[in-house]
């Protein structure tokens, strides 16, 4: 079905996965390593199921004290968002919470390594039908869209030994470089765009390319309860073989095609999004954080993502099921556990 293209064993075509093998509560990072430090923190039972699919996403899902989590790499950009929200969206019953948990830029005077909650995103786009090679009286070289705000409530992490943010707007942009305002050899038009952000958008604090996308699309889901099952596979694409760290592996690799249909569910499933963003460059002072710096900020900042995903309740009856799933711990001897 080239709408929705699954392989022969019902895996969706880019992140590689299926039904039972991501959990309703999700981080989203853009790197591999910082997925590896996240899944670090997973319990040592069930063992986690990792998939690094052929187009770069990686999927690593376990338990967090016991809740089923998952950590999904993505790498950058709108379009992978794109991937990562509807594919994930196809493969889970019930609700879908995801916090987007990143580095950033920021545009005011807050320290590299500061934490940045934002409330709000907007969309900053280069507009292709400005005349970039000749300059251009009739259109803007910039576009800008309405602020969407976060559905999902990020509580502070506690004992914060860096300055934590909430109260701000973030900016996604489609370019690290012309869209948010970097002097290049190209004629990008850019050079006061910054302050042109600053006076338009109130409390608009930091740059990055992925947080505003989340939050469309999960603002914008309105979906099926049971979503399109598995017909005629591209001809390319045969089954996948993850990497299941599990005590039955033959449950793990033989979770549900597709999505069923929802049962007792008076709702619809929600998408509910948050994001985490780490100050790693300040526009202002031109400061950039050491290596030494970010893996400090990554580990228990990372970790406060996962107890905020922890905190947050989903009823029951809105939960994937847990029967097949990689995360399934039901039925398996406590000899395996040991």
């Amino acid at each position: 079905q080239s709408d929705f293209p699954k392989t022969a064993d019902g895996r969706v075509y880019h992140l590689g996965i299926k039904a039972g093998e991501v959990a309703n509560r999700i981080v989203t990072v853009g790197s591999l390593s910082r997925a590896g430090q996240i899944a670090s923190y997973f319990d040592p039972f069930p063992g986690p199921f990792s998939l690094h699919s052929e187009r770069g996403f990686l999927t690593v899902t376990g338990r967090y004290r016991g809740t089923p989590v998952s950590v999904v790499s993505i790498g950058m950009g709108g379009p992978n968002v794109d991937f990562f929200i509807r594919e994930v969206r196809e493969c889970l019953q019930g609700d879908m919470l995801v916090i987007r948990f990143g580095s950033c830029g920021c545009l005011t005077d807050l320290p590299v390594g500061s934490l940045v909650l934002p409330k709000a995103s907007i969309a900053v786009t280069r507009n292709l039908d400005f005349d970039f090679a000749n300059g251009d009286r009739w259109r803007v070289p910039y576009t800008l869209s309405k602020p969407l705000r976060r559905a999902l409530e990020y509580t502070r992490p506690v004992d914060a030994s860096v300055p934590v943010v909430s109260d701000t707007v973030n900016a996604s942009t489609d370019s690290f470089y012309s869209s948010q305002g970097r002097q290049t050899s190209f004629q990008d038009y850019n050079s006061g765009l910054i302050d042109h952000l600053k006076e338009t958008i109130q409390d608009i604090t930091t740059f990055e390319m992925e947080t505003y996308w989340v939050f469309h699309l999960a603002a914008s889901w309105r979906g099926l309860s049971s979503p399109s099952p598995a017909l005629n596979p591209p001809l390319t694409a045969g089954p996948v073989f993850p990497i299941a760290a599990s005590p039955h592996p033959e449950t793990a690799c033989t979770a549900l095609h597709g999505p069923q249909p929802i049962k007792n569910i008076v709702q619809q499933p929600s998408i509910r999004a948050a994001a985490v963003q780490m100050v790693f460059a300040s526009r202002p002072s031109r400061e950039f954080i050491t290596p030494e710096h970010v893996s400090k900020l990554e580990a228990w900042s990372g970790l406060a993502v996962l107890e905020a995903l922890r905190a947050t309740d989903i009823p029951q009856d809105r939960l994937h099921p847990q029967k097949g799933s990689v995360w399934d711990t039901e039925g398996i001897p406590l000899k395996a556990a040991l």
